[in-house]
């Protein structure tokens, strides 16, 4: 067989070349006619290869590697990925083996196939399991050459494309696995073209309905501001022509999947989505930026807060660009992107503008560095244990790009959202993650659990005494963090566990006040009952594994009465690890399932829950040894208290109207006050009231928003 595939290719390459490799070569000119050699002997295998087999759509096989080559092209990929794109399936669905992709094509393209080939049928049928073997492969396969992701991405894409020829259940599978990885990778990356034309097709199969509707409203929305665009880019044009600067003026649409992205993060409807619509200006270089940014400015009013720099500051994937939205004719926001053609090809290719395969030279690029600085996470966790763990670590990182922290000698690090003090630590170095005992924000004393924001300046406290606390699970984001976190407790003994276990627990006792010498032994025994243990050993392992949290043992420990627990015991289970703790909701804040929360253990209250956006913390700063990082119990099933500021006119019957419309949706009102009242005959209404969840409030106060009487409706925070 192997030998009649090989003189069946031989005879293909002597014949005239068929259409669909002409115009495969036709995009290659970048290459040189001496490199079109291999890829014509990689299409003739796989021509041959495939030959007998047909896509779904009815169409021959070979013109879906065909198809993933020409993607391949449009990034100016070597011969070798080529040649890859088109051998891609062969290993998986045909009689091709290694030893004659090694014979006929070299190690290096042996290397590419196999990478992006997909796992055998694990044999116990776990499908999840599968998936997440089969992504774990291909990343650790890109570590080794990027080439390989940028192959498998553009088998993605192309697969996407005929999408429609497959049952409607395996189309909404396929776009929303497309929508959750292969396109946050090529963003990750900064390959725009290849992430547009994923969301595009991924927003079309996975959400069909939605994607009908919202591209509706935009093609209404289109005519009016089209005629603003191409006013404005005029005026643009003539002002730079007028000033000198060489420059290109592209008149853009924000791309479907990204408004509806922005739409359901903001809450917002399309109407206040301001740049949907916008220009962007290419030009020489940085300085004419800057340059063109002042002219702009002069032109139409900017928008405050809708300005920002990510050529002073690249984001994560390498882009650069200047941001800024301006106030066109008729008070029409209009989005204005301004960068140099340099930064417009990184913008729209990426790693793959300009990636040198083979070399790590002082020359690379932005792109390459954050690339490479990436894939080095990659390797180093790449020894998590379970592959859906490896797959849940690296999706943490493929939605990045929202918070720069700097640290106290003004280098600038990059971290995905919720980050924390500990996630920091870990960035700048794993020794530092390690020993990390405290941290300061803006030079202020912070607890390690405390959440980033953009442009803050972190510190971090170490000892060389100090080892990581397995609570650190419980609130750390990034990869790397729980990456480094797990391989030391995976690393300790269980004497070492223990011993671990024990001395976070004395730690606790001693911020309560209390030490084990002086608790008699009968508390002792009826904790250990209460959680199952046969000893104080099973329960400083658990505490040491990070399954419990010390503070709260001690708190147990050190008890209410018995009439209390009873009543404890019977209560719903509304805070992740507390049973048997007493737990109050801060008064000032009013904590609600959905909302992220921070507990403080009082003395007096038992376990305080707060919003960590709550204003009270700050005068809990000097107390950081009794926060403890809390998460609401799965599938709550209880109301509790928050409260809402409705901003309304001042008319008859307004405040029983919005009483009503919170009755509407099966909310109990417990108090209601009319807080302030105005010279402009509008008031500010507070109704505390009873609801389930976040997302139960957001649906209350999005239908008070909608009342003709009210003007705004915020949450109310003390």
């Amino acid at each position: 067989m192997i030998e009649s595939i090989k003189k069946s290719a031989a005879d293909m390459q002597k014949k005239r070349p068929p259409k669909l490799l002409k115009q495969l070569l036709s995009g290659l000119d970048y290459l040189g006619s001496d490199n079109h050699t291999l890829v014509k002997k990689a299409y003739a295998y796989s021509s041959i290869a495939h030959e007998h087999q047909a896509r779904k759509t009815g169409e021959p096989y070979i013109v879906h590697p065909v198809g993933v080559a020409n993607i391949l092209s449009e990034l100016h990929l070597d011969k070798e990925a080529i040649a890859a794109g088109l051998l891609h399936d062969v290993l998986e669905d045909t009689a091709i083996n290694e030893d004659l992709l090694l014979e006929e094509f070299g190690e290096e393209v042996l290397s590419l196939v196999d990478g992006v080939s997909k796992l055998d049928q694990i044999e116990h049928g776990d499908i999840k399991h599968h998936q997440a073997e089969s992504f774990r492969k291909m990343m650790l396969a890109m570590v080794q050459d990027i080439r390989v992701i940028l192959i498998k991405l553009a088998d993605r894409l192309h697969n996407m494309q005929t999408l429609y020829a497959l049952d409607q259940t395996k189309q909404i599978k396929i776009a929303k696995e497309t929508l959750e990885v292969y396109a946050p990778i090529a963003n990750r990356l900064g390959i725009f073209n290849i992430k547009t034309a994923l969301e595009k097709e991924g927003f079309k199969y996975a959400y069909p309905y939605r994607h009908k509707i919202l591209s509706s409203a935009l093609k209404r929305k289109l005519g009016n501001q089209k005629r603003i665009l191409k006013k404005i880019s005029t005026r643009i044009n003539k002002n730079l022509n007028k000033h000198g600067i060489d420059h290109v003026v592209v008149a853009r649409e924000k791309d479907l999947y990204s408004i509806y992205t922005k739409m359901k993060r903001r809450h917002l409807p399309l109407d206040k989505i301001i740049d949907v619509y916008g220009i962007r200006v290419l030009v020489g270089n940085a300085q004419e930026c800057y340059q063109v940014l002042g002219l702009v400015h002069e032109m139409y009013k900017p928008i405050i807060g809708k300005f920002k720099d990510y050529i002073a500051i690249p984001r994560v994937n390498g882009y650069q660009s200047i941001h800024t939205s301006l106030l066109g004719p008729n008070g029409t926001p209009i989005e204005v992107q301004i960068r140099t053609k340099d930064m417009n090809r990184v913008a729209e290719n990426g790693i793959a503008a300009h990636w040198k395969y083979k070399s790590s030279s002082k020359e690379d690029s932005s792109p390459q560095i954050k690339a490479r600085e990436w894939l080095a996470t990659i390797k180093e966790i790449q020894g998590a244990t379970h592959p859906e763990e490896f797959l849940e670590s690296i999706k943490v990182d493929l939605y990045p790009d929202k918070i720069y922290i700097f640290s106290p000698t003004g280098d600038i690090y990059r971290l995905p959202n919720k980050s924390t003090c500990v996630d920091f630590a870990y960035a700048v170095h794993t020794d530092i993650g390690n020993s990390c005992i405290g941290a300061k924000i803006d030079r202020q004393q912070v607890p390690l659990r405390t959440v980033l924001e953009s442009g803050q300046t972190v510190q971090i406290i170490t000892s060389r005494y100090a080892s990581p606390d397995p609570s650190w699970l419980s609130f750390i984001t990034t990869a790397k963090a729980r990456h480094n976190l797990r391989a030391f407790l995976k690393d300790l003994t269980l004497e070492q566990t223990t011993v671990l276990g024990k001395r976070l627990f004395s730690n606790a006792l001693s911020s309560l006040g209390k030490t084990k010498r002086n608790i008699k032994k009968e508390p002792l025994k009826s904790l250990l009952q209460r959680m199952n243990f046969k000893g104080m050993d099973q329960l400083y392992e658990s505490i040491g594994i990070g399954d419990k949290n010390p503070l709260l043992m001690a708190q147990m420990l050190l008890g209410d009465d018995l009439e209390n627990t009873k009543i404890k015991d019977h209560a719903p289970l509304l805070i992740k690890g507390t049973e048997g703790v007493s737990i109050t909701f801060a008064k000032c804040c009013l904590p609600i399932p959905g909302d992220t929360i921070i507990g403080h253990l009082s003395k007096v209250k038992g376990l305080v829950i707060h919003r960590r956006k709550c204003r009270h913390l700050s005068t809990f700063i000097k107390e950081s040894s009794r926060w403890i990082d809390t998460e609401w119990s799965d599938g709550i099933n209880h109301e509790l208290s928050t409260e809402i500021n409705v901003h309304a006119k001042h008319e008859t019957g307004s405040l029983a109207e919005i009483a009503a419309k919170i009755a509407d949706n099966g909310c109990n009102v417990e108090q209601v006050s009319i807080t302030t009242e105005y010279e402009d005959e509008t008031i500010d209404i507070l109704f505390q009231i009873q609801v389930a969840n976040r997302k139960a409030l957001a649906d209350i106060m999005r239908d008070i928003k909608s009342m003709a009487s009210v003007e705004k409706v915020s949450r109310s925070l003390h």
